[in-house]
């Protein structure tokens, strides 16, 4: 049964980000009347279904056909309404709910012990509970806001990009060598940042705890708007993990790409903020002096001279014997490093927005994002859903409906879902329900010979 109920508060539940009080405004993007045509034509109901059901389809031994229908979603729906613990039996349930309401978002949550729309028909502790859920995480480019000078808030360009960009190969990376996952995808938020969906089953049955550790492990950003330094590496050398997403990801994003885009030595005040993360009045004495007497045009980029100036001065010399080196580690982490909602990760029953939604602010569709190719990722190029139906509107209209979204923009994105990511995570959900299965035949067959 599809639970219809509205609930409102309580602490069991929380919705990702700040991105959870959609209004019913038009943009360059979106209309709510465009929801229904995207929903009736586009979403990959399909795929989705597959992803969420992990192998459990019923067709071999060992499936739980329970496992989808233990499932919850959340909808928020025009004027703030929220519809929490919704449930499917099935493929057909799903679709007919999601185009029956048009759902503004549609978030996914755990799943649970029992039947989330029949909760309340259990009694005692414990038995409503989740027992699995995704790892999660979830930048936002608003926690970046003290580091970047070109947008502020909910706006994004090309120009501030290249932080989700660092963020995703130093936590992809991270997850498949230090953890050992594979199956991981990423998805576009629709608007300012990116989420992580790590799928293994070994993931999706970590407990809070380990969820907590796997968090705490990246964890690295400290302070507030108002700190004077973001990042303290402490200890005489890196921890591997730092030391590889340094040299293999963030000193390059650092020099390649922000120290201009965002010109961050350009001005005294932007300088300054760099300068305060150094603790030698020596040093930030001798490089202010040095900056305020060459304010003339340079033939070189001034971020990037001032850049080497300050790099050669810690590097070189006596301060590299006093470890002044550290800090120019310091300043690129301050930068550059991945800034997680922890709480999103710690535990199993926070909700997050579905990929391939529409954003209600821009329009655009929530996409997965390819981490082996995220440098071409164009957030201001995604397609919305009015340029979705543009694109239906002048293709041939003979073509099966079935594959509708293969004539849009769209096509790209479910192409990589399938082949990047849902056929190598069902293939590996399949084969570990077979050996589950195998393994307690044999210990029947076991049990009885003795």
């Amino acid at each position: 049964m599809v639970t219809a109920a509205v609930e409102n508060g309580g602490s069991d539940m929380v919705i990702d980000g700040n991105e959870q009080k959609p209004k019913k405004s038009v943009s360059d993007g979106f209309d709510a009347n465009y929801l229904k045509i995207y929903y009736g034509k586009l979403f990959p109901y399909a795929d989705f279904f597959k992803w969420m059901s992990y192998g459990n389809d019923g067709k071999h031994p060992g499936s739980d056909q329970s496992y989808f229908g233990r499932r919850e979603f959340s909808f928020t729906l025009d004027n703030d309404i929220y519809l929490r613990f919704q449930s499917f039996n099935n493929l057909s349930e799903m679709e007919i709910s999601i185009k029956e309401q048009c759902p503004f978002k549609i978030d996914i949550g755990p799943v649970y012990s029992v039947d989330p729309a029949k909760r309340h028909a259990y009694a005692g502790d414990n038995v409503f509970t989740p027992v699995e859920r995704e790892l999660v995480f979830d930048i936002d480019m608003t926690d970046y806001d003290d580091v970047r000078y070109c947008c502020s808030g909910a706006d994004v360009c090309l120009d501030c990009w290249p932080l989700m960009t660092a963020a995703i190969k130093v936590i992809d990376t991270t997850l498949r060598d230090d953890f050992g996952f594979n199956h991981i995808l990423w998805v576009f938020s629709g608007r300012r940042g990116v989420h992580c969906w790590v799928c293994d089953g070994k993931a999706r049955r970590l407990s809070n705890e380990q969820r907590a550790a796997i968090a705490e492990y990246f964890h690295l950003y400290q302070g507030n708007e108002n700190s004077r330094k973001k990042i303290s590496l402490t200890g005489p050398v890196l921890h591997p993990f730092l030391a590889r997403s340094y040299t293999e990801v963030l000193k390059d994003s650092f020099e390649s790409q922000l120290l201009c885009r965002q010109k961050i030595f350009s001005t005294e005040e932007r300088y300054e903020k760099i300068l305060d993360m150094i603790p030698d009045e020596s040093i930030t004495s001798d490089l202010r002096g040095r900056w305020q007497d060459n304010r003339r045009s340079s033939k070189n980029d001034v971020n990037s001279l001032r850049w080497e100036q300050l790099k050669n001065l810690l590097q070189s010399g006596k301060h590299k014997a006093q470890g002044m080196r550290r800090h120019v580690e310091e300043i690129v982490f301050s930068f550059t490093y991945p800034r997680l909602d922890l709480e999103v990760t710690k535990h199993m029953n926070h909700l997050l927005k579905a990929p391939f939604c529409v954003h209600p602010k821009t329009g655009r569709i929530c996409v997965p994002i390819d981490p082996e190719h995220c440098d071409e990722f164009d957030p201001t190029t995604v397609p919305t859903v009015a340029q979705l139906l543009e694109e239906l509107n002048a293709a041939d209209m003979e073509v099966d409906s079935e594959t509708d979204w293969d004539r849009t923009s769209l096509g790209e994105s479910i192409r990589f879902f399938r082949s990047a990511f849902l056929r190598p995570l069902l293939k590996s959900c399949k084969e570990e329900i077979e050996s589950s299965y195998n393994a307690k035949v044999q210990q029947s067959k076991n049990s009885l010979s003795w």
